[in-house]
């Protein structure tokens, strides 16, 4: 049996908001300039350099957030809604696949990966008809999932404590864990594709960036 690895302490970096209007963030995602955060009635952007709030497509935005290069993804209602980031029109509705307590959501190697949060599984689904591929067990409860140079992260919040995981993507078997520091609590977990994750705060209505461990290569 492998044995868990040791937690270490995440480096906060930044910390964003509360903002105007916005009493939660669940789903995280990132386009390359812009955070996009789901705050309930609408998905709202953020520039993560200078901390200027910018547009909002008035979606359903309730849980998990994903971007692939050219659309975004967004779970509300037990669906995910696939959308035009330019006009917000909802394009295409898949079935979330738990049918409703989905949170976090991640594009990678042409598939979702759907974070189920009381259920602490990650399911890997067809964005064309929502059909369950893969699916990986925690043994904490998931929040938000993402992808980043090949590795696997999904964020936990449990018992008021909240953990950034790197999972093997075949087992589902912890490789490493950061642990927030406590009072902190990880809803939606999106990369920038560089040193930062981005975490939404759940109802502190905050983003936070944190360090992602940089590999030797």
């Amino acid at each position: 049996m492998t044995q868990m690895p040791r937690p270490t302490p995440a480096k906060l970096l930044r910390e964003y908001g509360p903002f105007p209007g916005v009493e939660q963030i669940g789903g995280v995602t990132f386009d390359g300039h812009s955070v996009w955060m789901a705050v309930g009635e609408r998905l709202a952007t953020l520039d993560p350099d200078s901390g200027d709030a910018g547009r909002s497509l008035p979606v359903p935005a309730q849980a998990g957030t994903a971007f692939d290069g050219r659309h975004l993804y967004q779970i509300a209602e037990a669906v995910i809604r696939k959308i035009d980031p330019a006009s917000g029109e909802v394009l295409a509705t898949i079935p979330a696949p738990a049918g409703g307590g989905e949170s976090g959501l991640a594009w990678a190697e042409g598939t979702l990966w759907v974070g189920v949060h009381r259920e602490r599984k990650i399911h890997q689904v067809d964005p064309e008809t929502g059909r369950v591929l893969r699916t990986l067990t925690s043994d904490r409860f998931v929040t938000g999932v993402t992808w980043v140079e090949g590795e696997l992260w999904h964020g936990t919040w449990e018992n008021e404590e909240s953990e950034l995981r790197r999972i093997d993507p075949a087992s589902g078997a912890v490789r490493e864990r950061l642990a927030l520091p406590p009072g902190i609590g990880v809803s939606g977990l999106e990369s920038d594709g560089a040193g930062r994750f981005f975490c939404g705060g759940g109802r502190s209505g905050k983003l936070r960036a944190v360090e992602r461990p940089q590999r030797r290569r």
